[in-house]
């Protein structure tokens, strides 16, 4: 169900069960979890997910679980949330191709990926109203962060989807783009990301990591890039952007 190839630095994940949408049990989490740890282990310096089939990922497989004795906090306490944890701490830039339904558990796939581009036909938002469930892997808090409380709770209440461009419009995701044109639009930008200054890229994302989840100060966020500035003075991608500065030639990274 999870397919990994990995190509000039950049690893390809791919969601492949488009008969279900691309829905989660519990095995496929730990294949999905293995990929990451297989990308990481092959020192990739970009990494793209997406989904095959005509959704990214509808969230969790429920077609054999029964309410009456889910083991609801295994999966998700257990299982979800460690993996995107892996997800969110991937050592590369990551990038996702949202199209079709993201929802529940693939919701939250996207949450903790570095860029999404979102395909117009993308549908955003709690399908759970329907369930007697609730919003998870996620959803809440960036919902609250992007949309605010009132916009937040109308989706949940009445189950309204939003469409790829209102969640690029609403702040959730980076760019909008044609269905036909989405996977190679993510695909151009994490080979770009894969050609360059790996140690900087990584340091931008610690601290916004940091900044979101400390909730930092300007002037304490300031301090941190100080530090995180000074850091990369070592590494040979930051005495290589000087030079080609300097002489006026294009940059060769390798992620050192």
């Amino acid at each position: 169900m999870i397919d990994l190839t990995v190509t000039d630095d950049v690893a390809t994940i791919v969601l492949n069960a488009p008969a279900k949408r691309n829905a989660l049990d519990e095995h496929a989490l730990g294949e999905l979890d293995a990929a990451y740890e297989a990308a990481e282990t092959a020192g990739v310096r970009a990494l793209v997910l997406r989904g095959e089939g005509r959704a990214f990922c509808a969230g969790r497989d429920i077609s054999a679980v029964d309410p009456r004795d889910d083991d609801v906090l295994g999966y998700l306490g257990g299982l979800v949330t460690p993996l995107l944890q892996r997800m969110a701490r991937f050592p590369a830039p990551t990038f996702a191709v949202a199209h079709g339904a993201c929802l529940g558990v693939g919701l939250g796939l996207l949450i903790a990926t570095d860029v999404v581009y979102v395909a117009e036909s993308a549908k955003v938002g709690s399908p759970f109203a329907a369930l007697g469930a609730t919003l998870d892997s996620g959803g809440h808090a960036l919902f609250l962060d992007r949309l605010g409380a009132h916009k937040t709770l109308d989706l949940i209440y009445t189950g309204r989807l939003m469409s790829g461009a209102e969640a690029v419009t609403s702040g959730l995701f980076s760019r909008v783009f044609p269905d036909d044109e989405v996977v190679q639009a993510t695909t151009d930008a994490a080979a770009t990301a894969a050609r360059g200054a790996t140690a900087a890229f990584l340091a931008s994302k610690e601290l916004i990591a940091r900044v979101r989840d400390e909730r930092l100060a300007l002037w304490d966020a300031v301090g941190i890039e100080n530090a995180a500035q000074a850091a990369l003075c070592d590494t040979d991608d930051y005495r290589e952007g000087f030079a080609a500065f300097q002489e006026k030639r294009k940059p060769e990274f390798h992620g050192r």
